[in-house]
């Protein structure tokens, strides 16, 4: 199957969309004005936080939506939808706002990434595309973050390609993986269409093909001696390997003026292996070389392996980034949440569940991160209806929503919008920053997350308020459905 990078998806939608947006029309409601909310509910792996990711490819998306003859077609053969709602998708001109929190900022449950105001037809029908792009880069930048930081400062690159779930999942998975601290990738492809790093050396096949190991350390050797990084565990790595490597770079690399600059150990035990590896290196004289560790990694491993003491200055990870295997599915969520009235103000609406957690926070929102002024920290954050002011010159109190006796008074606090505009009726206003900037922007919002919010177990919990109105608002829809009281 061949790979179009102009592929038409905006046939990438959940079937439901269509039949919602088709009723809409029939019932005299399409240009209803509504407002749609983006969120997660739980951090993937009970962590601190996750990251933002996957805006770009939204964009890109409702900036092509374009219900081609054929797609229309298709349609008509359903023998289901109206031909006033045919034309209204050949006609489809995008209108609506939209807002979203910058690619690459950390993130918590129950706050609206990206909100969407306009006619519910259109904001009905991106609803697929805006959660597959965002939950799937989200998950894999989260996951890579989280291995990241596991390596304590040495570099991981991503290895995960041939692992994925489809070829798109290797090319986005790479650029999320990127995002959440990743130096580099083994996926061509996303080399060349993100600028992301693109590294990669042998298999244990090059190694095989010759008649010794040996043989194919000087072969590679000698064809990129700038780049000499030996995979030496084909057969046995104190035995043969590291011996071997050592040769050629005395023997091959040296004679021609150029520095060996890594192997690789793929199997065994990582911890012995690099430390008797590290030894022996050291002892040839060859302190600089690079031992870097690949097979089937995630960050408890990396954790242990340096616990343990092991000798490694650089790792692979390969299908538990890619796959996020610990846990693969990011629980976005996409909830309508307001309806404009005949005078331009919102009605606010809410989803009542038996599950608390699948409660929605009603209303046309805004969403603001506070730190400190002191230590640069974040303090939590602050979601209000839209036309709330927040004065930082001026003590605030918080609460947590749901247990509401658990109160903290901020002072001396700066409060940043985290919902920047993306469209304005229609036309797009975001110019999408360098993937490098992006990287080096979620690097640098989560070290102003305090240590404590970092855990792997058990992290501190990150708190996500509501302004008194909004909670207010919240208790009274709560009330007014009869179903949910405010001591349950």
């Amino acid at each position: 199957m061949s790979m179009n990078w102009n592929r038409n998806l905006t046939m990438l939608l959940d079937f439901y969309e269509l039949t919602m947006s088709n009723g809409y029309l029939a019932n005299g409601m399409g240009d209803k004005v509504v407002v749609f909310d983006m969120f997660f509910r739980s951090i993937p792996d009970s962590g601190g936080f996750a990251i933002f990711a996957g805006l770009e490819q939204l964009v890109d998306y409702i900036k092509n939506m374009e219900f081609t003859d054929e797609d229309l077609e298709y349609l008509r053969e359903k023998k289901i939808f109206s031909e006033d709602f045919l034309n209204y998708l050949r006609d489809f001109e995008f209108a609506c706002d939209v807002w979203a929190f910058a690619e690459g900022t950390p993130v918590f449950p129950g706050e609206p990434m990206v909100v969407v105001r306009g006619p519910i037809i259109q904001a009905q029908l991106i609803e697929t595309m805006l959660l597959l792009s965002i939950n799937h880069q989200s998950l894999i930048a989260t996951k890579a973050n989280r291995i990241h930081r596991a390596a304590a400062g040495r570099p991981i690159m991503e290895f995960g390609s041939r692992r994925a779930q489809g070829y798109d999942a290797a090319i986005y998975g790479a650029r999320a993986a990127y995002i959440g601290g990743c130096v580099s990738t083994s996926c061509t492809l996303s080399g060349r269409k993100f600028g992301i790093p693109a590294v990669g050396t042998m298999a244990h096949s090059w190694v095989q093909l010759f008649d010794s190991e040996y043989q194919a350390f000087e072969a590679y050797a000698r064809l990129y001696p700038d780049n000499c990084i030996l995979l030496v565990d084909t057969y046995n790595v104190i035995t043969y390997g590291i011996p071997n490597a050592i040769k050629i770079f005395n023997e091959v690399l040296t004679p021609m003026g150029h520095r060996p600059k890594g192997v690789r150990i793929d199997s065994g035990d990582i911890a012995y292996l690099s430390k008797r590896s590290r030894a022996m290196l050291d002892e040839a004289g060859y302190t600089d070389v690079q031992i870097v560790a690949t097979s089937s990694l995630d960050e408890y491993i990396i954790r242990d392996l340096l616990i343990q003491g092991a000798k490694v200055d650089a790792f692979g990870v390969g299908e538990k980034l890619i796959t996020s295997k610990s846990e693969p599915v990011f629980g976005g969520v996409y909830k309508l949440v307001a309806v404009e009235d005949e005078k331009g103000g919102y009605i606010p609406k809410i989803k009542l569940s038996e599950s608390v957690e699948k409660i929605t926070t009603p209303g046309f929102k805004k969403a603001y991160r506070f730190f400190s002024r002191e230590t640069g920290k974040a303090i939590a954050d602050y979601i209000t209806h839209h036309d709330e002011v927040i004065d930082s010159n001026s003590p605030l109190t918080v609460f947590d929503p749901n247990a509401t006796w658990k109160r903290k008074e901020i002072s001396n606090f700066e409060a940043v919008d985290l919902l920047h505009p993306v469209f304005e009726g229609g036309r797009c206003v975001y110019t999408p920053p360098p993937l490098s900037d992006v990287r080096n922007y979620c690097l640098y919002e989560i070290e102003r997350l305090w240590e404590e919010v970092k855990r792997f177990e058990r992290p501190h919990r990150y708190y996500v308020d509501l302004s008194m109105a909004l909670w207010q608002t919240k208790q009274r829809l709560l009330l007014d459905n009869g179903q949910l009281t405010v001591d349950s």
